[in-house]
């Protein structure tokens, strides 16, 4: 059987077209676009987003963002959203001009009784603002806060909520505000993710599982999602090399998988394919940066009692606290802390007082330490839950709430030491200066020297962006 000789430089039709038809779609795009060949690439950075893109402006002063997530919904009744006129009627049947016609979670079609504020309130530093006796560490710093009392959503359950607060959607695959961010902006750090996570749990109940979609990129390329680090133990599992393998070596072995994957002309044009690529490279990059971010004997005592850590690493939302200001001046863009501990359907009083316990340290040392460090005024700090809780009772709890939350926001170009926003006397509704999600989103996007109507993704034939077709910014908070 003759079998005739292949030249070197012979090249068949399907290797051929292989090589340069990812050539030729791109080139085409470009010209249709208007846009110089190559700069659809030479726009896609692995590590730094667009940045140059028509969304920025000139007033951005955050750097970072470091978002403390109450899970489960607190209570504002008994944080930062005194209504007195509610203790007055507690116990009585609720009006029922306020709930007519509106949804309510598990309290539809019972009897609706008023629950008064369970703790007392008073007002703390110059700018006067009410604060929970259950934070006293916080109420100290009453005068760098900004508290937002007229927060208001659309979902009324749990993971739904998370979702729409972090993606501005409930549907499955839009990215999330971290990842937004990252597209945007990229991240300073070379040596760690852009966008981290955390999660914490408390001893008392309300504990909401949460899903890892909350920190997803959706159809954004995946190197702008979410990682997710250990609580306790190893923040990365497997960063260490098996036995038997030298860091030399897996240096090797990457620079080989890079060259071989270089050969391909895919590469420039698949996000994907060189998402993996970057990956490689962060992996063993992380390797070095890992141990150093999790060694906490390069902190002081003085800074472990300050944040009230027992033993570093421990999984308290305080380690995890610590965690973020490690995090923060490393160069990581998002960092989300999620705090397991307030979904408070009954016994409110006693399991207020152990979340409560769990938090207000933690946080105000977290504002503390990132002050005197220098930190604060370029990094947005903002806590929350994902929805609020009913001026009804609901046994000895409260049921979600949908039309009325508080959270407060500080660093980062924010207004300090006001109160932003009212219920009405019980509490019910947002109705004066309401702050929706969308509102909330373009604002701290703003912040960030971001125009939310700007900062887009085309998918599917469509221009999306964090804020959907809704979305204000909310000047009076802005300093």
């Amino acid at each position: 059987m003759f079998v005739p000789k292949i030249d070197d430089h012979d090249v068949n039709r399907r290797t051929f077209l292989r090589r340069t038809g990812m050539g030729f779609g791109p080139a085409a795009l470009a010209m249709l676009m208007g846009l110089p060949a190559g700069s659809i690439t030479q726009r896609r950075s692995a590590n730094h987003g667009l940045r140059d893109g028509n969304f920025c402006n000139s007033f951005g002063k955050a750097k970072r963002i470091i978002h403390l997530c109450m899970a489960g919904g607190p209570s504002q009744f008994e944080t930062f959203d005194y209504k007195p006129r509610l203790a007055e009627i507690h116990g009585q049947p609720f009006p029922d001009s306020y709930t007519a016609g509106q949804q309510l979670a598990q309290l539809q079609n019972t009897t609706l009784n008023a629950m008064g504020p369970q703790f007392a309130f008073a007002r703390h530093g110059e700018s006067g603002q009410e604060v929970s006796e259950l934070f006293p560490h916080l109420a100290k710093l009453a005068d760098d806060l900004c508290i937002i009392r007229s927060l208001h959503t659309e979902q009324i359950n749990h993971d739904p909520a998370h979702a729409f607060f972090n993606s501005g959607s409930i549907i499955k695959g839009r990215p999330s505000m971290g990842s937004w961010l990252l597209y945007g902006l990229g991240s300073e750090s070379e040596n760690l993710p852009g966008f981290v996570v955390m999660t914490s749990t408390s001893k008392c109940g309300g504990a909401q599982p949460i899903s890892a979609r909350q920190w997803s990129s959706g159809f954004l390329p995946s190197r702008y999602q979410g990682v997710e680090f250990q609580s306790t133990g190893d923040l990365v599992h497997y960063i260490g090399n098996p036995q038997g393998v030298c860091q030399s070596a897996q240096r090797q072995l990457i620079d080989e998988i890079n060259r071989l994957n270089g050969m391909s002309p895919i590469v420039d044009h698949d996000a994907e394919l060189a998402t993996r690529i970057s990956q490689y490279e962060m992996a063993f990059r992380m390797q070095t940066s890992v141990p150093e971010l999790s060694d906490f004997s390069q902190e002081t005592p003085e800074t472990l009692k300050l944040y009230g850590i027992e033993r570093p690493g421990d999984g308290s939302f305080a380690s995890n606290c610590l965690m973020a200001r490690r995090l923060a001046e490393r160069g990581v863009r998002m960092i989300q802390l999620y705090h397991r501990a307030w979904d408070h359907h009954d016994n409110l009083k006693s399991n207020m007082k152990v979340a409560s316990l769990d938090v207000d340290q933690a946080c105000a040392a977290l504002l503390e330490d990132l002050k005197r460090r220098g930190l604060l005024q370029d990094t947005l700090v903002v806590c929350c839950g994902e929805f609020g809780r009913t001026p009804m009772a609901q046994g000895s709890g409260r049921d979600h709430h949908i039309l009325s939350f508080s959270g407060w926001i500080a660093g980062g170009g924010i207004r300090a030491g006001i109160t932003f926003g009212e219920t009405d006397e019980l509490g019910y509704r947002a109705v004066v200066d309401p702050v929706s999600v969308h509102d909330l989103h373009a604002t701290l996007l703003h912040l960030f020297g971001i125009d939310h109507l700007q900062l887009t993704f085309r998918y599917q034939g469509r221009d999306f962006r964090l804020t959907d077709v809704f979305g204000e910014v909310v000047d009076g908070i802005i300093a």
